[in-house]
């Protein structure tokens, strides 16, 4: 099981609840965990589809409203229908977290947990992504600083997206299935950011659906000293469980 740390809390509240409906039968309880991951594009950095190269010092992420399902049948992001679950846990607090925090190996960040959940296969999660209502990334959702290199060319950014975006996601895809709580266990969820669905990525072919969808970095060049990026980010498909996908609303 990935070990992860607990990080910034945008609310002096420390306390976890949890709303429950539905059963899981006997009473069985275990401990469900999430993660937030920014994968190797955020730790180890990248070449944006128009050659930057790319390393994040810092990634904030704002998240809340962060809540796990049981759900028969399993939910199904491409319907874009709210998630029906049997059994619903979910988080109360909101979370600031540097999805660039460690080094290059770094493991997914745990964000919490919840105790005492019913057992059982919790097969969807949503979050919402919020503005943020302290530092280090107060009044922004999401906060990218670095620095980009190009052709001689070095530019340090900051660049701050204010969209708040809901997700509603399916089944984590990936080595390993995931929310699989049994009784006295752990089991974890992970909410997956894709930033090459942002920046584009040299490794793939720019015809690729990827970069074709994808704004590459020097759009955001005229941004990169803090002013706020207004873009469309339902269109950036930034969030995912894995290789899972999310349906996703942004303002």
């Amino acid at each position: 099981m990935k070990k992860g740390i607990l990080v910034l809390l945008t609310t002096t509240l420390l306390a976890v609840s949890f709303t429950l409906s539905g059963c899981s039968g006997g009473g069985e309880k275990g401990t469900l965990q999430f993660y937030a991951n920014g994968e190797d594009f955020v730790r180890q950095g990248f070449v944006s589809k128009d050659g930057w190269s790319i390393r994040f010092d810092h990634v904030y992420i704002t998240l809340a409203d962060i809540t796990a399902y049981q759900t028969d049948p399993p939910y199904d992001p491409h319907m874009g229908d709210n998630i029906n679950g049997k059994v619903t846990v979910g988080l109360s607090n909101a979370y600031t977290v540097d999805l660039a925090e460690g080094g290059e190996d770094a493991p997914s960040i745990l964000v919490d947990e919840i105790q005492n959940v019913p057992a059982g296969h919790y097969n969807a999660i949503s979050w919402n992504m919020v503005r943020a209502a302290s530092s280090p990334s107060a009044g922004h959702s999401l906060v990218m600083i670095g620095t980009a290199e190009k052709d001689g060319q070095t530019v340090d950014f900051t660049i701050n997206i204010d969209a708040e975006c809901s997700y509603d996601c399916g089944e984590y895809v990936g080595d390993e299935r995931k929310g699989i709580v049994s009784d006295g266990g752990t089991a974890d969820l992970e909410m997956t950011f894709h930033f090459d669905h942002i920046f584009g990525d040299a490794e793939t072919p720019l015809d690729d659906e990827l970069n074709q969808g994808a704004l590459g970095f020097e759009y955001f060049i005229g941004y990169a000293d803090g002013q706020t990026v207004d873009i469309n980010m339902t269109e950036m498909h930034l969030g995912h469980v894995g290789e899972g996908h999310c349906h996703c609303l942004c303002d």
